[in-house]
């Protein structure tokens, strides 16, 4: 046998041929897709069944609390006092934090407690009929969004899976490589459809195609309809995370983009009862302290916050978050009753109201029932690329004889003049984005191991 008959090994590296900087680059993302598909998408599955089904835990929480959250409606509610009265009548041993009026004719008011034993960021919820002032039950509310036990529970799997802070990791992930796997896809997709002149196929999948490139044209297709909202999610989701959520935190404190908060200041003369509770507050009553914010231009649903401090003043608050969103807040001294400073949503900075708008889209309450049904729709096009993604890997595996999906050293053809910066750019959102540059160092160690050990391999002849 001549040595022109030996050929190299499948993973054998080359340094390619300099051609066009995409021609060049289009190898290296074929394998960053293909290696973060393979490693990240049951991250990226995990975090796509749990959203999923956050997303319909709104409704669930309506059927399931159903006694709690609905009343009969009446002609005519009881002061908001006597309400409050008898929801600290029922929980004595509970310190008032909150109260959350509903704009709904046959809602409960949900009068919210620090009771001691309970979970971090957790108080206790008193459901009361406003019409009655009979207390319906109580529940245990978590987070700024009030979820109940069902939805808490959800809230939890999907942001940690139980696991507490170290399972905010698969998440973090999950978020961290989300855009990188669809701008990836996107750009293949397009540039391999646009080659071959079928603008039709971006859009939709071709049917008439032999089974394998029939499951690549749904996978593309899909992502392609996808690629906005999961861009949306990635960002959003990364807001939340440990590591790169405290990196946004700074950059937007950096550039003066924080959520405004409103004044603290309060008159001179505030007491420390009233308002129908038994914390630091005034002589007013909590009627009064509607009244004050409708004189504003206030409306429900409403919350009325208690103050955390003796001399500060309650906070009502608008929390109608669905579009056209409610959000203005007020300043009421506790023993005038007088207004002592104003919020409007309509003044936040852009960034803070895109922030708004980002939370709330994220958790289905920026459009209510309509956002809670596109993001089921993502969350199950999530899962559909992520098993279409791996039967067509299944189907082209090495050990089936298709050979290695791309070959190494792709990155020798780009020109240093685009790899010298993109190699820069990659190491910023590295460390911008902690939890991906780790495991995509991770990732090259183990491709560079790989590489080594295929090139010990003897030739075969």
């Amino acid at each position: 046998m001549t040595s022109t008959d030996v050929r190299p090994p499948a993973d054998a590296e080359r340094t390619p041929p300099r051609t066009s900087t995409w021609s060049a680059l289009k190898p290296l993302v074929l394998r960053l897709h293909f290696y973060a598909g393979v490693l990240v998408a049951p991250f990226l599955l995990v975090a796509a069944a749990t959203g999923l089904l956050y997303a319909a835990s709104f409704q669930l929480e309506r059927i399931v609390h159903a006694h709690e959250l609905t009343v009969p409606a009446g002609q005519q509610r009881v002061p908001l006092a006597q309400q409050i009265a008898a929801a600290q009548a029922a929980r004595p041993t509970g310190t008032i934090t909150a109260v959350r009026i509903p704009a709904e004719a046959d809602a409960s008011t949900r009068v919210l407690m620090n009771v001691p034993g309970l979970p971090e960021s957790t108080q206790l919820a008193v459901f009361v009929d406003p019409y009655t002032a009979q207390v319906r039950g109580t529940l245990e509310s978590y987070g700024g969004s009030g979820a109940l036990p069902v939805r808490a529970w959800i809230s939890q799997l999907h942001r940690h899976l139980h696991l507490g802070e170290p399972g905010r990791l698969y998440s973090e992930l999950a978020a961290s490589w989300l855009w990188v796997v669809a701008l990836g896809g996107l750009v293949l997709w397009v540039t391999r459809r646009r080659s071959k002149r079928r603008v039709r196929a971006l859009l939709a999948p071709d049917r008439s195609l032999p089974a394998s490139p029939r499951r690549l044209s749904w996978h593309g297709s899909i992502g392609l309809w996808a690629v906005l909202g999961l861009l949306f999610l990635s960002a959003t989701g990364l807001t939340w995370s440990k590591y790169a959520g405290e990196n946004v935190g700074d950059v937007r404190v950096a550039l003066g983009w924080t959520t405004p908060k409103i004044s603290a200041a309060s008159g001179d003369h505030a007491a420390h009862a009233g308002a129908g509770g038994h914390r630091h507050g005034g002589t007013v009553s909590a009627d009064e302290l509607v009244r004050a914010a409708a004189g504003k231009g206030l409306s429900g649903p409403l919350e009325i916050v208690w103050p955390a401090k003796e001399g500060a003043p309650f906070v009502v608050k608008e929390i109608d978050k669905t579009v056209p969103q409610r959000l203005d807040q007020v300043a009421v001294d506790g023993t005038s009753g007088q207004v002592t400073a104003e919020l409007r949503f309509a003044d936040f900075n852009l960034a803070a109201k895109l922030t708004q708008w980002g939370i709330d889209g994220h958790m289905g309450l920026l459009f209510g029932l309509a956002n809670q049904l596109v993001l089921m729709l993502l969350a199950a096009g999530v899962i559909t690329l992520v098993i279409l993604g791996y039967r067509m890997w299944w189907k082209r595996r090495p050990t089936r004889g298709f050979g290695r999906p791309y070959a190494r050293g792709g990155w020798r053809g780009v020109r240093w003049a685009v790899l010298a910066p993109l190699a820069l750019v990659v190491a910023g959102i590295g460390w911008f984005l902690p939890v991906m540059g780790f495991s995509l160092a991770a990732f090259l160690v183990v491709d560079v191991l790989l590489g080594l050990r295929a090139r010990a391999r003897p030739p075969v002849g």
